[in-house]
């Protein structure tokens, strides 16, 4: 049964305590500055309650403090300057709640962090130049805010970061190269910004543990680079809703780990590959709203294939091209 109420001043008295765990309670209210005095404090999480107020400012002198988990309540205001007083700090997770502001410009002085997770919030402004300056950061989710600007060219300096998240924001500019230099990537998400220019040619040429790719609803154009086929680990790839055009190159099918190929609402021309029948593990493939006009000869057992077409006539001649071997009721097809 989860705990519910409001925690009690009486804790200031437990001035021995290093850890505390109360999450997934149904706590509410604002947080007592009493809390202060729990001054050895090193692990302290309090998501998935009801929480509420501004983030504390107290914070910055729990100096000893690794691990803050505010995640899932429903703090407003700012994020407090005061947290990059905390040195030790080597996970700090304010996801899923009401802060809004920019971000301390310092933030990257927090050089122990591991964990930045600050999803769905209001944050607005750029993304901090000086969070190049946390190199031991491994997870940094900024998703679901009104970012705004561009990826910053000195991102490569994280290079032990493993997971970069900073979808639908509002971000601008083009897709830095700087990004294949971190080569521990194994989740890039960049899905619904404002992202243009061409797709970089040599993202793949230094990320050998990418897993997940999410370039979708941007405005990034050209053509599908070959140096995808060096993203050897690949399991995602979407890059629907985009301005990509030209051939699906054949090199496609050297992703043997991928499931999941997105590539719907471009403007891809000529036929599917042949050699996309490599693909033996790809569960899912949207092709709809692009100019595709024939499919190979395949067989891919647990396929489900989406595609938009013009007219039945269109759709019937598409299966018929190069004898593609699906099951018809595994095809979701719409007209435009």
């Amino acid at each position: 049964m989860a705990l519910t109420g409001r925690i009690p001043q009486d804790f200031e008295n437990l001035t021995f305590l290093v850890s505390l765990d109360l999450g997934s309670n149904n706590f509410y209210g604002k947080l007592p500055q009493e809390m202060t005095r729990l001054c050895r404090l090193k692990f302290l999480d309090l998501s998935f309650n009801n929480f509420g107020g501004e983030v504390p400012v107290w914070f910055g002198f729990l100096h000893q403090l690794q691990f803050l988990s505010l995640w899932n309540n429903s703090f407003i205001g700012s994020i407090p300057s005061s947290f990059v007083n905390i040195s030790t700090l080597e996970s700090l997770d304010l996801r899923s709640n009401s802060i809004e502001g920019q971000k301390p410009k310092e933030i990257g002085n927090l050089k122990n962090l591991r964990l930045l997770g600050f999803t769905k919030n209001k944050l607005t402004g750029s993304i901090p130049v000086s969070l190049s300056n946390a190199t031991r950061l491994e997870t940094l989710r900024l998703s679901r805010n009104f970012l705004q600007g561009n990826i910053p060219e000195g991102i490569d300096n994280l290079h032990n970061l493993n997971l970069l998240s900073i979808e639908n924001n509002r971000l601008t500019g083009s897709i830095p190269m700087s990004v294949s230099n971190i080569f521990k990537l194994e989740v890039i998400a960049f899905t619904n910004n404002s992202l243009s220019g061409s797709f970089p040619n040599g993202l793949c040429n230094c990320l050998p543990l990418l897993k997940e790719l999410y370039l979708s609803t941007n405005k990034l154009h050209g053509h599908m680079p070959t140096s995808l086929s060096n993203c050897s680990e690949l399991q995602i790839l979407s890059l629907s809703e985009n301005e990509f055009d030209g051939p699906i190159h054949s090199e496609i099918g050297s992703l043997r780990n991928l499931q999941i190929l997105y590539i719907g609402g471009n403007h891809f021309t000529g036929i599917i590959p042949q050699r996309i029948g490599n693909l033996v593990n790809l569960v899912k493939l949207s092709i709809e709203e692009n100019q595709i006009i024939g499919c190979p000869n395949i067989h891919i057992q647990y396929l489900h294939i989406a595609i938009t077409f013009t007219t039945e006539e269109q759709y019937q001649g598409i299966l018929t091209t190069g004898d593609w071997k699906l099951n018809q009721d595994a095809v979701s097809r719409t007209y435009l």
